[in-house]
């Protein structure tokens, strides 16, 4: 009797809390992967990192040796960000002088693209100088938890146009460190390695987390990995944060991501202080141990990337903004540009200024979930959207005597330009078993620099496509079932539809679209959630069945 009534009890706490667990289930699979994270990984406290030391003497002088080359990546900022394209926040107090001072001394693109919408395409196509839907990777890695609770976090009865979850395809959704670019791809890092470089990341990857996928295996030497999104930890002293209750990304980062980084895949351990500014310490500690051989660094920043959180230092410094959100983003720009600047000086102090390229972009343009509407002005659209917004970028760069100080160059150009233009500059060649999509910027340049041939720029998300050439921009949307028709050359802030006025152009731009994309592999991992983006609206505003609109596919 006992024994039944202990195993009716037992079956009856199992029930309750069975239905206690399916009844809280978004909550638990919204803080899942957190708590995953801490089991999984538990954080060291912080501790130097091991830079490695390069040659105590150099074997050549610092002229006659290839260019150091740096890429400084933001993530999510803004054209308008920057002073040099608009003035950002130059009249609150925050210019970028340290951004502006790369094109000062070197090249301001004033059509400066990124390969994607989107970052982890967009860094894909960095690295290879390729359009990644050439090997697969045309989605954005999207973490399993975040997956099985897509439908309710993005349901909202009063929107116009609901968000669209393949539930099956979510279930199956593999690991998100399995998601990336494969090994098999030539970065830029490894083509400078056959060069005799010593190759450096710094910060984010999102290009997968196998030991296969990550920069370790990718070329690089050395990687300082961003392995979770918290510029300091939430109820730090020195940090001050601002969370956007309207957005379900937001609501899914702030109770899962967490404070840690790891030194060539080792153990997860804390950084020391507030994440730009840890990573930019590092990178001076790793321009000055490399100072005697050239190097390659990658710094890739998670500023300006939600969580907004920004220093208490840079918020309190910026009292004259009154709203607390464009305080904190306007804090997270200020603490980017002091990172540019003091690589900068180091580069001065070493005596490595006059033979180190540096190139300053964005993976991507603002979005519209932070509530901001003037991060992209004057352009129309938001990152995951295709419009100039989503894809035209701060893209600056320097390189002393070979390229004149204030150049402004007109051409559209791509970070899949990047690769090939770094490359030459190493004295290096390019793979010839697989197409380059990026051109040499180079020799377009110089001080008798000939005109950049007209070549299409390319943008693909599902069957969410975009074609640039000549001036005019097709954007073909499948959700809805619309074309977008624009002359960048009188309407560059696309308010103007000319799809329906200009069929003879209509049907050359499809044209050139089809015959891009009809060879083009399958993506490595399906798309589970198609999500609407209002084109002119930020996330926080009443979205209205006339407000135009287009599709994403994570």
């Amino acid at each position: 009797m006992k024994i039944r009534t202990a195993l009716i009890t037992t079956a009856v706490v199992v029930a309750g809390l069975t239905a206690l667990a399916y009844a809280n289930r978004i909550y638990l699979l919204q803080y899942s992967l957190g708590w995953y994270t801490d089991i999984m990984h538990p954080r060291d406290a912080n501790h130097p990192v091991p830079w490695a030391t390069g040659p105590a003497t150099a074997d050549k002088p610092v002229a006659q040796r290839p260019p150091n080359i740096i890429v400084i990546l933001a993530d999510d900022m803004g054209f308008n960000d920057v002073t040099t394209y608009g003035g950002g926040y130059a009249q609150q107090g925050v210019p970028t002088p340290n951004i502006d001072s790369i094109a000062r001394d070197g090249v301001r693109f004033d059509q400066g693209y990124a390969g994607a919408a989107v970052c982890t395409v967009s860094r894909a196509a960095l690295m290879t100088g390729r359009y990644p839907w050439r090997f697969g990777v045309e989605f954005t890695p999207t973490p399993g938890a975040m997956a099985r609770v897509a439908g309710e976090l993005y349901f909202n009865p009063n929107s116009p146009h609901q968000v669209i979850v393949d539930d099956q395809k979510a279930r199956a959704a593999k690991n998100f460190n399995d998601l990336g670019m494969p090994a098999s791809e030539q970065t830029v890092a490894e083509l400078l390695k056959a060069r005799g470089y010593h190759n450096i990341h710094i910060g984010k990857w999102h290009l997968g987390s196998t030991p296969e996928m990550r920069p370790n295996n990718q070329g690089f030497d050395e990687s300082l990995f961003m392995e979770s999104g918290l510029y300091l930890p939430e109820k730090d002293a020195n940090v001050v944060n601002a969370k956007q209750d309207f957005d379900p990304i937001d609501k899914f980062l702030w109770p899962n991501m967490r404070f840690g980084v790891s030194y060539n895949g080792g153990k997860w351990f804390e950084p020391s202080k507030y994440l730009t500014d840890y990573f930019t310490d590092e990178a001076v500690t790793a321009i000055k141990r490399n100072r005697n051989q050239p190097f390659f660094m990658y710094l890739a920043h998670w500023g300006v990337h939600t969580p907004l959180q920004a220093s208490k230092a840079d918020y309190d410094a910026l009292a004259n903004i009154p709203d607390h959100r464009r305080r904190v983003y306007a804090a997270m720009v200020k603490s980017v540009d002091r990172s540019v600047g003091r690589v900068l000086q180091t580069l001065r102090d070493e005596g490595l200024d006059d033979n180190t390229i540096v190139i300053f972009t964005s993976d991507n343009g603002a979005p519209g979930y932070i509530g901001i509407p003037d991060v992209n002005k004057p352009y129309r659209g938001w990152k995951l959207t295709q419009f100039e917004g989503g894809v035209r970028v701060p893209y600056v760069a320097k390189w002393p005597g070979h390229i004149p100080a204030g150049t402004r160059y007109q051409q559209p150009v791509s970070n899949i330009d990047i690769l090939p233009t770094v490359v030459a500059a190493a004295g290096g060649s390019l793979p010839t078993d697989r197409v380059i999509d990026g051109v040499n910027l180079l020799p377009f340049l110089g001080r008798n620099a000939a005109p950049q041939p007209q070549r299409p720029l390319f943008w693909r998300d599902g069957p969410y496509r975009t074609v640039q050439d000549k001036g005019w921009k097709l954007i073909v949307s499948e959700k809805p079932k619309k074309d977008w028709l624009f002359d960048l050359s009188k309407d560059p802030t696309e308010k103007t539809n000319l799809a329906a006025t200009q069929p003879q152009k209509l049907a050359e731009l499809k044209a050139e679209l089809q015959a891009h994309h009809a060879k083009m592999p399958p993506p490595l991992w399906p798309s589970f959630i198609e999500m609407p983006i209002a084109i002119d609206k930020t996330l926080d505003q009443k979205q209205t069945p006339e407000d135009e609109y287009t599709y994403w596919y994570n």
